[in-house]
């Protein structure tokens, strides 16, 4: 492997540190830049490391080669101490973390002959290193998570004296948080699913008899990021499409026009431009099912008249939740929502999709909403549904506080304890660990002080 990086070039000259030393093919050398106990790690690994950050559109404010440097030799320590304490690795998380890896590297830089250059290694030998990496970096998070749970379980008296030691000012903003309810009502899918196929299939027959793909996904697809482009995605590992997608894709010759693909986006068809391996260059033309004044207006009816009864006392809202809302996520829970990320049943602001924050930013709590047009929670972006909302609660944006925000505080406390344990094991492995750290690296904002002393003068 010759590497690349100018800045490497200088550095090695700089070495003076008698430790082994490999010679590359084109004349650069790799070598130990340091020690710990038994574990060694060179330039090359460091530059590894620094051109898999730029591949992925990573960046640091520190400077990146000693950031990496000092990761890498606490890493070591836990994988010492893995060892030592015989913990396991789970090949199936390694071979489907690796294959997500190489799979985002090859869509990032252009495919495998791609990856190779960038890297100046086959693909094969690239996949044994990293295989390796990953195994070390579970090791050392399983001997990190090994390490926090010999804290203690967070009591109200710890948290009450984490609060009286806290300044003030260091207390996190719990930011406003809405509590919802809502009754839900789908328009007519099944024939504007139908509309949607025959427009496809339309524009499909038109690119057949000899019309420009391209310029019809110009002008038709609902997909911005492509549309822009003639429809073209890029090539890119097949992985980061919906499965049914990808086969489709993958079973096309260049230049056919595919049947129509349903995925949770919409429908699509889709040309194949090239495929190289696990990987495709694609144009496609997406559709989303369209919906008439007519749905709109039955279902505002519905719900308006759903909105009368309840406030005037004739059917409680989680009643009419269950009996008429067509939301299987919320009507068996009388029309609580929740966020599906985090499952809380409060959400903050950004959290809120902005057609139902403009419904319930005016509410009083216990207010039930207009009906509104919004999206669902299917696909990338959602699809069209009617509904009304209750503001079942607000809590105003104020600092964490023992009476309130109890469960946050034990979470801070048990992330400072845990913090606290690994940062002592850490301080205290490199107390008394064998480490040598080379002169070049003098000059590094180690945040952890034992280090400096490490490096060999």
């Amino acid at each position: 492997m010759k590497i690349k990086n100018s800045i490497l070039t200088v550095l090695i000259g700089c070495l003076g540190l008698n430790l082994s030393a490999q010679q590359y093919p084109g004349g650069i050398i790799d070598k130990t830049v340091a020690v710990v106990g038994n574990e060694m790690i060179t330039i090359g690994q460091i530059e590894q490391e620094v051109q898999m950050m730029r591949a992925q559109g990573m960046s640091s404010d520190r400077n990146i080669r000693c950031e990496l440097l000092e990761n890498m030799l606490v890493s070591k320590i836990f994988l010492m101490q893995s060892r030592i304490d015989s913990l396991k690795v789970n090949q199936d998380m390694v071979e489907s973390e690796l294959s997500n890896r190489i799979a985002q590297v090859k869509t990032s830089l252009g495919g495998e002959k791609e990856v190779e250059a960038y890297f100046g290694k086959s693909l094969y030998k690239i996949r044994q290193e990293w295989r390796k990496n990953i195994e070390e970096q579970s090791l050392t998070q399983q001997m990190q998570g090994k390490v926090s749970q010999n804290i203690p379980e967070v009591t109200p008296l710890d948290v009450k004296q984490m609060l009286d030691t806290m300044d003030k000012a260091d207390l996190p903003v719990v930011p406003v948080k809405y509590k919802l309810s809502q009754i839900c009502i789908y328009p007519d899918r099944e024939a504007a699913n139908m509309a949607c196929k025959e427009r496809l299939l339309a524009l499909r027959e038109r690119i057949i008899a000899g019309e420009s793909f391209s310029m019809l996904a110009r002008l038709y697809s609902k997909d911005p990021g492509s549309a822009r482009k003639g429809g073209e995605l890029g090539m890119a590992s097949k992985s980061i499409f919906w499965p049914v997608f990808s086969d489709a894709a993958m079973s096309l010759k260049p230049g056919i026009v595919s049947q129509i693909v349903e995925t949770p986006d919409g429908f699509h068809i889709i040309q194949v431009i090239e495929k190289k391996g696990d990987m495709f260059n694609a144009r496609h033309i997406l559709l989303k099912p369209e919906y008439t004044s007519e749905d709109r207006e039955k279902a505002f009816r519905t719900l308006d008249s759903l909105k009368t009864e309840i406030e005037s006392g004739a059917v409680t809202f989680s009643l009419a939740a269950k009996f008429y809302s067509q939301d299987p996520a919320t009507r068996t829970n009388g029309g609580q929502m929740s966020d599906p990320q985090s499952g809380s049943s409060y959400f903050e602001i950004d959290r809120l999709k902005p057609q139902d924050y403009e419904a319930i930013r005016y509410l009083s709590e216990g207010g039930i909403s207009k009906p509104v047009e919004s999206l669902d929670n299917e696909g990338r972006n959602g699809n069209t549904v009617y509904k009304i909302v209750r503001l079942d609660k607000m809590i105003d944006a104020h600092p964490a506080s023992y009476e309130h925000d109890y469960d946050l505080l034990v979470s801070m406390a048990k992330q400072k304890m845990s913090m606290a344990a690994i940062d002592q094991f850490v301080n205290d492995k490199i107390a008394r660990t064998n480490i040598i750290i080379d002169p070049i690296f003098k000059d590094c904002p180690f945040t952890r002080e034992g280090l400096t002393s490490k490096i060999r003068q």
